[in-house]
């Protein structure tokens, strides 16, 4: 089966359909070439999926993923990042063992096939080249006999004609004579060329035009396995990485049988559980004799059994069912950058923010120095507006320790992290001092000192929060009935200083209840503020400011200031929105941060 033997006379056919083999297998290679976009585009689509459901770091997201579920949600994510990476493999390697493969060889092929061809068609005009000369030769001889058979009759015309001369007779014969010798040439002539193009002619189909449409039919059918080939390598890039997409879903599978809905119930408890218990039976208040109400044994006193003071509580028993009841929070300062025209009267001074405060407070300010009120008053709504205490102590119990513990655990690997630093200069130290040419001994002992200042200081902080850690933990086992029926009141008094001077209670979870009871008394013997409260040296100026606003000081512990007018600074802003100034020996208060521009001096930034 030969295209030679059995297609010698379809050379223009053959020349069509081996054209269509071209455009065929360049249909293949756009086909692939729009397959590995595909995958890419599904490769960056996964990754983007993937991305938008990351959890943020430092979000409130990044520690849900704690949890059994959520980290298997996690690994899902990564596991279909890994997915993508292995499409884009896919495009990679179609790319590279496809397209570039088949689109070389459709070079190639394109050459070949116009070579082939090249031949082909000079060797049909060759053969037409012979046919052609076969056909003048023909055609010579047939004019030369008709020239012949002319002449010889009209010889014999001549001959029989008595009227003609000799001459003219002789003439007439030797012209005969000499067309039957040209006949006789051009019959030569003919079945010389004749013979010459019948063997080109079978030269020409029986061995030229075979070879080259012998190499025409390889060509094509060289190209037909190289499509196959292709097609296969197709099915092998998709089925090389089939074993580690399984793997990824075998991940995938193995993050989802480790989700554990006892340990992530049992992780909500510890993330929640506020070491309180709850409250005993509430007791019956008899209303049908007039009594005075004095506080029961489980008062705050008893609970703390410290003896210092005894604030008396009175009134309905409605406020230690904290637990139960939501107030509105304190609203925060605006923030430092707030302009005059967003805050027309500056942030709300502290007395603005707690203005529901009972006439117990106006007498306790009254009984010391308002100023020292003021900045406890100050410390603890800064504690109530999210700045938090240092120790905790707005928590719960469970998780005060827990956030302790996890300071505790933070901060002695810090210790380690600068003791691995000193460590490493004390030895390079060591090197400097063996081998001096290799740097100077003395210029590591400043960055020795400030570690070991370092150390000492985490050291230091270290023992601060065991100390906090150690007392929690002491406080942590059940208390007695009484205990627990004051746990409100035990949390309200710990959690900011405002309690101590309003009489204000606030929930573990934030919330606020008050006491609306007028015969609410509350009893602080002089003798137990004087240690916090004590008069104070006047403090030193540790700066200037200028006042870019007008402020007008209308409540407690604030001070009124003019546009543009010059102050002194004794006390910077702790992150509450105030600045402490002085205008003179007798004149110092409060005012906004974002109302005054401070220059501190150069002594009091380096302390």
């Amino acid at each position: 089966m030969s295209w030679g033997t059995e297609l010698w006379d379809q050379f223009d056919n053959l020349e069509k359909h081996t054209q269509w083999g071209i455009d065929v297998l360049e249909k293949y290679i756009k086909f692939v070439k729009e397959r590995t976009e595909i995958e890419l585009s599904y490769a960056k689509q996964l990754r983007n999926l993937s991305k938008k459901y990351q959890p943020k770091k430092n979000s409130k997201e990044e520690e849900e993923y704690r949890y059994t579920s959520t980290r298997a949600f996690l690994a899902t994510l990564n596991e279909m990042n890994d997915y993508a990476g292995q499409h884009e493999v896919i495009s990679e390697n179609m790319t590279s063992l496809i397209i570039g493969e088949l689109t070389r060889y459709v070079q190639e092929l394109k050459q070949e096939r116009k070579s082939h061809f090249h031949d082909g068609r000079k060797a049909q005009q060759h053969i037409e080249t012979c046919w052609k000369q076969l056909e003048a030769s023909k055609r010579r001889f047939e004019r030369d006999c008709k020239e012949a058979d002319r002449a010889q009759q009209y010889f014999e015309k001549m001959d029989a004609d008595i009227n003609v001369t000799k001459a003219d007779v002789e003439k007439a014969r030797q012209q005969a004579q000499l067309r039957h010798q040209m006949a006789e040439d051009s019959k030569a002539e003919y079945s010389s060329t004749l013979q010459k193009f019948n063997s080109e002619q079978h030269d020409h189909y029986y061995t030229h035009i075979p070879n080259i449409f012998q190499k025409i039919q390889e060509m094509e059918e060289r190209r037909i396995v190289r499509i196959g080939e292709s097609m296969k390598t197709f099915a092998d890039v998709d089925r090389q990485v089939i074993p580690i997409i399984g793997k990824c879903l075998d991940e995938i599978t193995k993050a989802a049988e480790s989700v554990d809905h006892k340990n992530d119930s049992q992780m909500v408890i510890e993330a929640f559980k506020s070491g309180f218990e709850p409250p005993g039976d509430v007791d019956f208040e008899d209303f049908t004799q007039p009594m005075k109400r004095t506080v029961s044994e489980s008062s705050l006193s008893n609970s703390r059994g410290d003896g210092k003071y005894e604030p008396k509580f009175g009134g309905k028993s409605k406020g230690k069912l904290w637990p139960f009841i939501k107030k509105n929070k304190p609203p925060p300062p605006p923030p430092a950058s707030a302009s005059p025209s967003a805050v027309p009267n500056g942030p709300q001074s502290p007395k603005q923010q707690k203005e529901p405060l009972s006439h117990r407070f106006n007498e306790f300010m009254t009984s010391k120095p308002k100023i020292h009120c003021f900045r406890s008053l100050k410390r603890g709504l800064s504690l109530k507006l999210g700045a938090g205490p240092e120790d905790f102590s707005n928590l719960p119990p469970e998780q005060r320790r827990k956030k302790l513990q996890q300071k505790v655990d933070e901060l002695n690997k810090d210790i380690q992290k600068e003791m691995d630093q000193r460590d490493a200069l004390t030895k390079m130290k060591d090197v400097y001092i063996k081998n001096p040419q290799m740097g100077d001994a003395a210029s590591v002992d400043h960055r020795l000192s400030e570690l070991e200042q370092n150390i000492e200081k985490l050291r230091l902080e270290v023992q601060k929060f065991e100390g906090w850690l150690a007392e929690v933990e002491g406080r942590l086992p059940s208390r007695t009935e009484q205990a627990r029926r004051q746990s409100g009141l035990y949390e309200a008094q710990n959690t900011s200083a405002v309690n101590s001077c309003a009489q204000d209670r606030e929930s573990p979870d934030g919330s606020y209840t008050e006491e609306q009871s007028q015969e609410t008394e509350m009893k602080v013997p002089a003798t137990d503020f004087d240690d916090e409260f004590d008069d104070e040296e006047p403090l030193p100026t540790i700066g200037t400011c200028k006042a870019l606003y007008t402020f007008e000081g209308q409540n407690e512990g604030t001070i009124s200031v003019a546009e543009g007018e010059m102050l002194y600074v004794i006390e910077e802003d702790k992150g509450d929105g105030w600045t402490r100034i002085r205008r003179n020996e007798d004149e110092e208060g409060y005012v906004p941060t974002s109302y005054v521009e401070v220059y501190l001096d150069k002594n009091a930034k380096d302390s």
